[in-house]
């Protein structure tokens, strides 16, 4: 989800003369189109193939939903000729319902004692005691009343699990997302108040929020221009939120696309956390050279691509080749996600090795965007060397944009021809490939 910014846009790359092959397919990975319903009726003339498009907080569920319902995907099948994705006819929409780290402090956890009696949202001294719990520094009363009376995070699981189950038994596609955590983001300042400069706190009778102006031309709740307050969101809590999310998107089986800013070694260590216990066997080079001749088949065939990995100790390790289930369409629900999307990724390339080691169980895939990762002049420094970084099966493109239509178009082709610029490949090949990541991605 991305902040607005004032940043010129870069420089467009250097094969940007040639004709961009729609037809082929291309998928946004990672959009909010929902933020500003009023360009919804705009996707079924875009030239983009797919979105994916985010849900965020309480305001935008339903909306998600409902617009899956007039323009989603129905199957993969329906993806499967290459064609520009204009027409009425063709489902475009895969939904993804979730909660952001940016408003995870309109969830109370209701898994913890002080909460366990608690039921619907908490007013008075109660909606207190949990906003001066999560937010730091902890607010004075005036600036808690302001803020939204918070849900029970297990009703909030519950919603998405109906709407995840309601999609997966109509057999169409169907993620979590966007979750995550931020450590930078400070909520914004309510609706009424003034900014700090003008006193913290005081209300302002010309700023009510009455759907004119900028504001009303967005769903409401998120950020919509107001300037940020000082308060935080505590990580601790930030972090109960994210895991609640992806231990359902591990018992319904369907991929995640995850926020992190500022906070890589966290959000590595949490999804750590959920598949300890789970990962896959890595065999070292220097047991493989002790199996007997003609066992080699067992730890390498053609459909299992080796991986070389350097551990702590230097040995290289090699994926186990994995054992067939008797019902390999059977799925058996684990505390992770099967699949899980780091969107516009924006760590290191030593980060990204930790998440390709050979013995996690989780297939994580890393998606790129203009708005965000060539919107500074660090990032884009650091963006060719990420996307070198980045397995070619891995790798996904994104829009992160609020609004549908042309602008989304153009951002998708201008990340899509980046990335095929820094990997070598061919434009054709290039759509190709990151169309195919799109689908396994999406549908395994």
């Amino acid at each position: 989800m991305c902040p607005p910014t004032d940043s010129s846009p870069p420089s467009p790359p250097g094969n940007s003369n040639t004709p961009f092959p729609w037809h082929i397919g291309l998928f946004d990975a990672h959009c909010h189109a929902t933020d500003t319903m009023s360009s919804i009726p705009l996707i079924h003339s875009m030239r983009a193939r797919g979105l994916t498009i985010m849900a965020t907080r309480s305001q935008d569920q339903a909306l998600v939903a409902e617009v899956a319902a007039e323009h989603g995907v129905s199957n993969r099948e329906a993806l499967s000729a290459e064609t520009e994705g204009k027409g009425k006819g063709k489902g475009k929409v895969v939904p993804a319902f979730g909660w952001h780290p940016w408003f995870s402090y309109q969830l109370y956890d209701d898994s913890l004692p002080e909460w366990a009696s608690s039921a619907g949202p908490l007013t008075g001294e109660m909606k207190e005691k949990h906003y001066g719990s999560v937010l730091q520094p902890e607010p004075d009363k005036k600036f808690i009343t302001a803020l939204p009376d918070p849900i029970p995070l297990s009703q909030f699981i519950s919603q998405t699990r109906g709407f995840v189950q309601y999609l997966q038994a109509a057999g169409k596609p169907v993620l979590i997302g966007e979750v995550g955590l931020d450590k930078a983001f400070r909520i914004p300042w309510p609706w009424g108040f003034h900014p700090p400069s003008q006193g913290q706190g005081s209300p302002s009778p010309n700023n009510e929020d009455d759907g004119k102006g900028e504001e009303g031309t967005m769903t409401p709740g998120g950020r919509e221009g107001r300037m940020l307050s000082p308060y935080h969101v505590r990580m601790g809590h930030q972090q109960a939120v994210l895991r609640a999310q992806l231990r359902l998107a591990g018992e319904l089986g369907v991929p995640v696309s995850v926020h992190g800013v500022q906070v890589h070694g966290v959000l590595h260590d949490v999804l750590a956390g959920l598949w300890k216990g789970f990962e896959k066997e890595v065999v070292s080079r220097r047991k493989m050279k002790m199996v007997a001749p003609g066992a080699e088949d067992y730890f390498s065939s053609s459909e299992d691509e080796d991986y070389d990995y350097s551990d702590d100790d230097g040995a290289l390790g090699r994926k186990v080749k994995p054992k067939l289930e008797k019902n390999p369409k059977s799925y058996v629900p684990k505390p992770f996600p099967p699949r899980i999307c780091l969107h516009s990724y924006s760590s290191s390339p030593q980060m990204l090795t930790q998440y390709i080691h050979p013995a996690v169980p989780a297939e994580v895939y890393f998606s790129f965007s203009t708005a965000i990762n060539l919107s500074t002049a660090g990032g884009a420094s650091k963006f060719p060397e990420v996307v070198r970084a980045c397995p070619d099966d891995r790798i996904l493109v994104e829009s992160d944009l609020h609004v549908a239509g042309e602008e989304m178009d153009r951002a998708l082709e201008d990340i899509c021809r980046r990335v095929c610029e820094v990997k070598g490949w061919e434009l054709e090949d290039g759509v190709r490939r990151l169309r195919g990541n799109w689908e396994r991605f999406v549908f395994g």
